[in-house]
């Protein structure tokens, strides 16, 4: 058991035997994100082009007529003012999504086993906690397109506090945040960022061992230190309890989710529907 992290990167595929997922101890649903994955059905099927009509025959020539005298030369009518210009009118406000349900938030911020690894002000009036997967891609999309102007926007002018926490589906996402974690503290962010940055290159590599060894040796792994990490058991132990406390407790189902103030919201959202559901708050 206390080699299993490093044993997993062995396997071809990512995720590709139920004995792997039962390493994690609990069976859970795939990552998903609620809305941005849906299509909509209409418009999809291919209609026939319609028939091509006959060109029309050319009309027979007839005689021009005679020409008439030209109309007497008239005053061209005063000039008149142009209407003013109408203003476009604005853009729909984006409503915010129902929450998926409530949560006690003093429950959520209780401590645990893993010291909470956050930014912004500890008093602000807003408080988002995210539970991520590492080889979630809707978590990758959401750390790629969306955090940084919610960290721009909220976040660094001390409206926001966010909490990133752990929520692994198999062994290699739970190798990938453990190496976040043994890193120093003030480098987790950045290898987080670097991690969803480049997860396509680890998350389904062959030998995904090789591949994140050398994203670790950018945040100042050795050889050593990088396997120390991964057959930590004490701290493989603390992320699953953090998985499982959210799943038990919390009603987390999906990765990416969010609590927000105590509401729950499953998903993938653009910073102007975290605008939608922050503003309000503030």
């Amino acid at each position: 058991m206390k080699k299993w992290v490093m044993s997993m990167f062995r396997l071809t595929s990512r995720l590709t035997a139920a004995a792997t997922v039962s390493l994690l101890a609990l069976t859970l649903t795939a990552c998903s994100d609620s809305s941005e994955d849906k299509t909509e059905a209409a418009g999809t099927t291919e209609t026939a082009a319609p028939a091509a009509t006959p060109a029309p025959t050319e009309p027979t020539a007839v005689a021009e007529p005679a020409a008439t005298p030209a109309p007497a030369e008239t005053a061209a009518p005063a000039q008149t003012t142009a209407p003013a210009q109408t203003t476009a009118p604005a853009t729909a406000a984006i409503e915010a999504p129902k929450a998926d349900g409530d949560v006690d938030m003093a429950k959520v911020l209780e401590p645990g086993p893993l010291k909470d690894m956050a930014l912004g002000e500890e008093n602000a009036p807003v408080t988002i906690v995210e539970y991520m997967s590492m080889t979630c891609p809707h978590c990758a999309d959401f750390h790629t397109d969306n955090f940084k102007p919610l960290k721009e926007k909220y976040i660094d002018t001390g409206k926001v506090r966010f909490i990133l926490r752990e929520f692994p589906f198999d062994p290699r996402a739970a190798a990938a945040i453990m190496l976040a974690r043994c890193a120093p503290e003030q480098q987790f962010f950045p290898m987080v960022d670097v991690l969803f940055a480049q997860q396509r290159s680890w998350a389904t590599a062959a030998d995904g061992r090789e591949a994140l060894l050398q994203i670790a040796r950018l945040a100042g792994f050795t050889q050593e230190s990088f396997e120390a990490c991964l057959t930590n058991q004490k701290l493989l132990d603390d992320v699953n309890a953090v998985r499982t406390k959210a799943a038990d407790q919390f009603g987390i189902q999906s990765t990416p989710s969010f609590i927000i103030n105590g509401k729950r919201y499953p998903g993938n959202m653009s910073i102007e529907t975290m605008s939608a559901i922050i503003d309000p708050l503030l």
